[in-house]
C-alpha cells in the first residue's frame, strides 16, 4: 500500500535518514537440526537518527522473546519508509516471504491470499485488547487480517496568540464559525493564512475526508460502496469553495498546497487554524507557537468521529509458522512492549491497556485531546483492495473540487472508483 494513503506516514518519513538494517536471510527460516524455528520479521523504521532507529526496539523485543522461547529465533530486518514497500514486493515475488511484516497497509496482501487471519495468529486475550474501531479497520469482507500497530487521529489546532489578538474567545465549533473567525483574522492582518486548507497531492484524501465527515459524507456508504460524488460531498466542496477559497481566507490554490507546507506555516506563526495530527505538537513547540487543540468543527457542530489512521502488522502463511508467529505476536503486543514503542515515537496506542496507561499516567498531557478520539475514529476504506488506486486519483485531482465545479470533479473520481471496483 502506498504510504501516503495513511497520513501517519508523514510522522515517519524522516525514517529514510536512518540506515536500513538487513537480516541474515531474505525469507522466513525453517526448522534447524535442533528443532528451533527462525521467524523473519520485517518492520518499518520510525526513527530519524541512529540513536532512535526502530532496529534497536525490535532487537530488544526479539531478545526478550528468545529468552522466554529458546526454540524460536527472530531475524529482524528494519527498512526505511521510502523503500519498504518496494523491498517487500521483491521479497514476495522472489519467494523470500517474511513471516511477520509491519508496514502501512495490508489489503493488497489479502487480495493475493498471502496472510493468516488475525484469529489464527492472535490469542483471544490479545485480540480482545485492541481498540474495537481499529480491529474493524483491519477487516476485509468482515474478516480481520490487518493487525493494528500504531495509530493517529486528527484534531483542530489554532494559534492562541492570533485568536487573542483577534478577540476570539474560543475555537470554532461549526463551519460558519470557522469562516467568521477567519474573516476577523484576515481583516486584522494577523496571519498570512487564516485557515490552512491543504488539498495538494501529499494528502488530499485526508483533508477531504475530514471535511466530508463534517457534513455526514465520506468515501463509502455503510455497505462499502464508493460514494465520492454524493450530494453531501458535493455540498461540502461547494461550501469550501464559496466560503474559504473564493474569499481568500485560505491558500490561493489549495490543490497544490501540501500538508507539510500547512504544518510548517502553522509552526512559523503564519496560520490561524488548521486540522492536524499529534506530530504538529512538537513542531508548534519548536516554533514557540502558543497553540490550542479542540474537536474539528463540522457543519452544525464539532465532529464526534474524526479521521483515524493506523499502521499495521500482518502474518504470512507461506512458511507455515502459525504457532510460532502467534507466540511472538502475543509477546510483542504486551503492554510493556507497545507502551515502550508509543512513548519512544510519541505515537498513539491501538490497545486498550496501553491507552489506559497513557491516559492515566499524567506523562502525556499534550496527547490527551487525541486519546478520546481514538475509539470513535473513522478510517479510509482500507479493507477494499481498490483503495490504493482510488486514493491515488483523489490525491491527483481531488483538490481541484474547490476551484472547478465540485460535481464534475467528484463525478470523475466516482467513475474511476467504480471502474477500479469492476476491474478488481
Amino acid at each position: 500500500m502506498n504510504r501516503r494513503v495513511l497520513s501517519l506516514s508523514a510522522i515517519c518519513a524522516v525514517g529514510a535518514l536512518a540506515l536500513t538494517a538487513c537480516g541474515s536471510n531474505g525469507g522466513g527460516g525453517g526448522k534447524s537440526a535442533d528443532g528451533s524455528v527462525t521467524l523473519k520479521l520485517v518492520a518499518a523504521d520510525y526513527g530519524d537518527k541512529a540513536t532512535n532507529a526502530s532496529k534497536l526496539y525490535w532487537d530488544d523485543v526479539a531478545k526478550g522473546f528468545e529468552a522466554a522461547n529458546p526454540k524460536i529465533k527472530i531475524d529482524v530486518q528494519v527498512i526505511n519508509w521510502n523503500d519498504i514497500d518496494t523491498q517487500v514486493k521483491t521479497m514476495i515475488q522472489s519467494g523470500n516471504v517474511p513471516d511477520i511484516l509491519q508496514t502501512g497497509g495490508y489489503a493488497d496482501k489479502v487480495a493475493d491470499d498471502l496472510l493468516y487471519k488475525a484469529t489464527d495468529v492472535l490469542s483471544p486475550a490479545t485480540q480482545s485488547n485492541f481498540i474495537d474501531s481499529f480491529s474493524k479497520a483491519g477487516q476485509v469482507d468482515g474478516t480481520q487480517y490487518g493487525i493494528p500497530f500504531v495509530s493517529s487521529a486528527r484534531a483542530f489546532f489554532y494559534n492562541k496568540t492570533i485568536f487573542s489578538k483577534a478577540g476570539i474567545a474560543a475555537p470554532p465549533t461549526t463551519w460558519d464559525e470557522v469562516k467568521a473567525d477567519a474573516q476577523i483574522i484576515k481583516s486584522k492582518k494577523l496571519a498570512a493564512t487564516p485557515y490552512a486548507l491543504p488539498l495538494g497531492p501529499e494528502e488530499a484524501q485526508g483533508e477531504s475526508m475530514i471535511w466530508e465527515l463534517g457534513n455526514g459524507g465520506g468515501y463509502t456508504d455503510d455497505s462499502g460502496k464508493y460514494t465520492i460524488n454524493s450530494q453531501a460531498n458535493i455540498d461540502t466542496f461547494s461550501w469550501l469553495k464559496s466560503n474559504l477559497v473564493d474569499p481568500g481566507l485560505t491558500y490561493a490554490n489549495p490543490a497544490t498546497t501540501d500538508r507539510k507546507t500547512a504544518f510548517a506555516d502553522f509552526a512559523a506563526g503564519k496560520v490561524g487554524m488548521l486540522n492536524g495530527h499529534p506530530s504538529l505538537i512538537q513542531m508548534a513547540k519548536d516554533g514557540k507557537v502558543d497553540y490550542g487543540v479542540a474537536p474539528i468543527p463540522g457543519k452544525t457542530g464539532p465532529l464526534t468521529s474524526t479521521l483515524g489512521v493506523a499502521d499495521w502488522m500482518m502474518a504470512f502463511k507461506k512458511n507455515g509458522h502459525q504457532a510460532e508467529i502467534k507466540k511472538f505476536l502475543d509477546f510483542a503486543f504486551s503492554k510493556e512492549s507497545t507502551l515502550k514503542f508509543d512513548e519512544e515515537y510519541n505515537l498513539m496506542p491501538v490497545t486498550k491497556d496501553t491507552l489506559q496507561e497513557m491516559t492515566s499516567s499524567g506523562k502525556h498531557k499534550d496527547l490527551e485531546p487525541f486519546f478520546s478520539l481514538l475509539p470513535g475514529a473513522k478510517f479510509y476504506p482500507l479493507g477494499d483492495t481498490t483503495w490504493d488506486a482510488v486514493s491515488a486519483e483523489i490525491k491527483k485531482s481531488g483538490g481541484t473540487a474547490v476551484k472547478d465545479d465540485p460535481a464534475q470533479v467528484l463525478g470523475a473520481l466516482q467513475k474511476k472508483a467504480e471502474d477500479a471496483v469492476a476491474n478488481k
